[in-house]
C-alpha cells in the first residue's frame, strides 16, 4: 500500500552515533541480582507497552497528531513513540536500500535507517539455485549486472547472472518493506534475462531489451511492465507488455531505465563509448528518439525521484553530479566534488541524491531540495551556493553495488 504524502518527509541528515549496547556477563554469584533484575525490567516493558501514545486519547487520534511530527523527534521522545514510529500502520520516512557485496563474492541486502544511524540487514531473498553472481573468473576486471529496482514502494530483483554465465531470474524477486519480507513474482513473459534496461515507471517495473541464455534479436526488443503492488495472482497481477524496441541496441549492457516527465529514458552503454539513447513516451505508448542534449550529457549512472521531472547524471570523470533540463535539452551542474569522482552507482528520492562513490566503501548524499544562501565569490558578486553533502559508510566489510530510496522497514520492536 503507498505511504500517505505525510510519509514522503526524507529524514536523512546523519544521526548521532548510536549508543552502544552494554554487554554484561552473568557468573554464579551475581545470577540472583540480575535474573531479579531481568524481572524488574520486563514488568517495566510490560507497563510502558501498556501506555497510552497521548493521555486522555485513544491511540487511533493520538497516530493523526504524531503523524506530523519529524521523525527524529517520535524517536528520541520515548519508547511508545519509538515503536510506533516502526509499526506497519504508521507513515514511514525514507530509507535508503543498498544491495552489498562482501566476500566470498556473495550477495547481501540492507537498509540504512537514518533516524537510528544504523544498518539493518534484511532477510535472504528466496533466490534460486544456483543464485546471481557478482564476479566471475573469465572477467576479473569487471564486475557481473545484478539489476534492481525500485517500484511501488517495493525492492524487485529482475535481472542477473549465475555461475555458468546464464540468466539467474525467470522471475522478478521483491521485497515489502511493510511486511517486511520477500515474495515471488509472475514469470517474465519473455526469456530471463542476465541484463537488460530496467526501471520504474509510474510505480511499475519496466523492462526493456537485453540479453538471454544467449542472443535473440526478437528477445533483445521484447519489453514489459509489471505492477508489483498488484495482489499475487489477481487478474492484473501479470505482465503487460510493451511496443517492439526499434532494434535491438540494448542488449550490449545493463541499463538505467528512468522515469521523468511522463517518459522513460535510457541509454545503451553505460560507459564513456558510444551509446545511443531511446524514450518511451508512457502516454502515447510509443518509442521515440533520445534528445540530443540529454544523450550528450549522459555521462554515468542516472537516477530520477518517483514522480519528478528532474533527471540526475553523475559524471565519474568529473566529479559532478548533473541536472537534465527538457525545455533547455540541456544538463546544468549541480554539484562538483573529488568525492564523486569515479562514483559507479546512484538513487534519488526525498529530495536526497545518493551516489556510491570510493568504490562502494561509502555513500554520498547531497541535498538538492534546500536552496541554499547565496556566497559571495572572490569578485564580490553573489554565486549559487553549493547543496550540502554528507557521507555515510557501507556496513563494514561490504561495498554498495546498487542503490533505491524506499520507506523504511516495519519492526515488531523498536531499540
Amino acid at each position: 500500500m503507498a505511504a500517505p504524502a505525510a510519509a514522503k518527509r526524507p529524514c536523512w541528515p546523519p544521526a548521532a552515533a548510536a549508543e552502544p549496547t552494554n554487554k554484561r556477563h552473568r557468573t554464579a554469584a551475581m545470577a540472583d541480582d540480575v535474573d531479579s533484575q531481568s524481572q524488574s525490567q520486563h514488568h517495566h516493558h510490560s507497563h510502558s507497552s501498556r501506555q497510552p501514545l497521548l493521555p486522555g486519547l485513544p491511540d487511533h487520534l493520538a497516530h493523526l497528531c504524531l503523524a506530523p511530527l519529524p521523525p527524529r523527534l517520535l524517536h528520541a521522545v520515548c519508547r511508545p513513540w519509538r515503536r510506533l514510529l516502526y509499526s506497519p500502520s504508521f507513515p514511514p520516512f525514507l530509507s535508503l536500500y543498498a544491495v552489498l557485496d562482501h566476500s566470498p563474492a556473495s550477495v547481501s541486502f540492507a537498509a540504512y535507517d537514518a533516524v537510528a544511524g544504523r544498518w539493518d540487514d534484511l532477510p535472504p531473498p528466496p533466490l534460486p539455485s544456483p543464485p546471481p553472481q557478482l564476479w566471475h573468473p573469465s572477467f576479473l576486471s569487471r564486475r557481473l549486472p545484478l539489476q534492481t529496482v525500485a517500484a511501488a514502494g517495493r525492492l524487485v530483483l529482475v535481472a542477473g547472472s549465475t555461475p555458468s554465465l546464464g540468466p539467474a531470474l525467470p522471475r522478478p524477486v521483491v521485497f515489502d518493506p511493510a511486511a517486511p519480507r520477500w515474495r515471488l513474482g509472475p514469470r517474465f513473459p519473455f526469456a530471463p534475462r542476465r541484463w537488460c534496461a530496467a526501471g520504474s515507471a509510474r510505480g511499475r517495473v519496466f523492462v526493456a531489451g537485453g540479453v538471454g541464455e544467449g542472443y535473440d534479436a526478437a528477445d533483445a526488443r521484447a519489453g514489459a511492465v509489471w505492477d508489483p503492488a498488484a495482489a499475487p495472482g489477481g487478474a492484473e497481477g501479470g505482465w503487460e507488455p510493451l511496443p517492439p524496441l526499434r532494434d535491438a541496441r540494448f542488449c550490449r549492457d545493463a541499463a538505467e531505465a528512468v522515469c521523468s516527465a511522463g517518459k522513460v529514458c535510457m541509454v545503451s552503454l553505460r560507459s564513456r563509448g558510444a551509446k545511443e539513447g531511446a524514450v518511451f513516451d508512457l502516454r502515447a505508448g510509443r518509442w521515440e528518439d533520445m534528445p540530443p542534449g540529454m544523450l550528450a550529457g549522459w555521462k554515468g549512472s542516472a537516477a530520477a525521484s518517483a514522480g519528478s521531472e528532474t533527471i540526475f547524471v553523475v559524471d565519474d570523470e568529473r566529479g559532478a553530479l548533473l541536472a537534465y533540463d527538457w525545455a533547455a535539452d540541456r544538463w546544468a551542474t549541480v554539484a562538483e566534488s573529488e568525492r564523486l569522482k569515479g562514483a559507479a552507482e546512484m538513487a534519488a528520492g526525498g529530495g536526497r541524491v545518493c551516489i556510491a562513490a570510493q568504490g562502494g566503501e561509502k555513500v554520498i548524499v547531497v541535498d538538492v531540495a534546500t536552496r541554499m544562501p547565496p556566497r559571495l565569490s572572490q569578485r564580490g558578486h553573489a554565486a549559487a551556493a553549493a547543496p550540502r553533502m554528507w557521507e555515510v559508510a557501507a556496513p563494514p566489510g561490504k561495498r554498495v553495488v546498487a542503490l533505491h530510496v524506499l520507506p523504511r522497514m516495519a519492526r515488531a520492536c523498536a531499540d
